[in-house]
């Protein structure tokens, strides 16, 4: 395979672990160019990986008529196959506009996207439920690659420099980056005040930086010296930030996944989702921690237990 045309345009989260199963193929198929569908929004998230050489712009806000006019460029070009790691009805006409004798989509494609391939990925073995890694990397097979992942997600170094640098030069386990937003109110633990309280009073030496779309500030006094204030910051920024060595604090988010990808040290914080789905991969690595909410409900889950398995998550080797 020469030419491999990547459909995966959103959200954060999914295409960091799309970006984790193409690295696997990159390696394994070094001579081959990739070139990846993806929303302007995250294009430069795409563009970091060295083993992408393409981004191909989705300008979603643009309209239709922004939409025929991609439609139209893949047309134009030829690729050996395409995978459609989103399956959904738009990502499914990409598909029907390239052109490559090999189409290859979700087992679980939606929308009618899966009426665009010519060969849909074996489902994962079991009953599931499965991570959304784990319903990807049977792409690979199609390929003719060993289905794994490697760690970390190898990215360009952030081009910088950034003022707030300096704050990360002290021992990951006692930096933490919380990451207070979601995709959706439900999946927004409440209590990150308290836990940046507890954190700075009881973990010594440590830092806590907080980050978000939203701009916000704790509700309790933090020591300038010691408490790092981004929220409201520029995605570009805030890929960059959870990137950083440090240990992540956070919701069900994409944030979480990329700082999962990078190798840091993750406690995810989970209510009416499930970790199982969509917790930080893999699951069994002793850097990644789950705190699960009583009943699925996350006003009920308490800084103290939270703090515990922070406590717990950096003591690991």
């Amino acid at each position: 395979m020469q030419r491999l045309l990547v459909i995966k345009p959103s959200s954060l989260g999914d295409i960091v672990h799309g970006l984790q199963v193409v690295q696997t193929f990159a390696r394994a198929r070094p001579e081959c160019r990739i070139s990846w569908v993806v929303r302007e929004r995250f294009a430069g998230l795409v563009a970091a990986a060295p083993f992408v050489h393409e981004t191909v712009l989705f300008r979603r806000r643009d309209g239709w008529g922004a939409f025929l006019r991609l439609l139209r460029d893949l047309r134009r070009r030829e690729f050996d196959a395409v995978w459609d790691l989103q399956g959904l009805a738009r990502s499914g006409l990409m598909t029907a506009a390239a052109r490559a004798p090999l189409k290859v989509g979700r087992a679980d494609a939606r929308e009618g996207a899966g009426l665009f391939y010519h060969r849909r990925v074996a489902p994962p073995p079991g009953p599931g439920p499965h991570h959304a890694l784990e319903i990807l990397q049977p792409f690979l097979a199609t390929a003719g690659v060993v289905p794994r992942l490697e760690f970390p997600l190898e990215l360009r170094p952030d081009p910088g420099p950034r003022p707030w640098h300096g704050f990360f030069t002290g021992d990951p386990r006692t930096t933490f980056v919380i990451f207070t937003d979601s995709r959706g109110a439900g999946k927004e633990w409440p209590h990150f005040d308290a836990l940046t309280a507890l954190i700075l009073e009881r973990i010594p030496g440590s830092r806590v930086a907080w980050c978000a779309g939203r701009p916000g500030a704790p509700a309790v006094p933090v020591p300038a010296d010691r408490f790092l204030n981004l929220t409201g910051c520029p995605l570009e920024e805030m890929i960059a930030l959870v990137r950083r060595p440090a240990t992540f604090v956070g919701n069900d988010s994409g944030p979480m996944h990329l700082s999962a990808a990078s190798g840091n040290r993750v406690l995810a914080i989970f209510g009416p989702t499930s970790p199982r789905r969509f917790g930080p991969f893999p699951l069994t690595s002793p850097r990644h921690q789950v705190v699960a909410a009583p009943g699925g409900v996350l006003a009920g889950l308490e800084p103290a237990a939270v703090l515990a398995a922070l406590v717990e998550l950096g003591a690991r080797d």
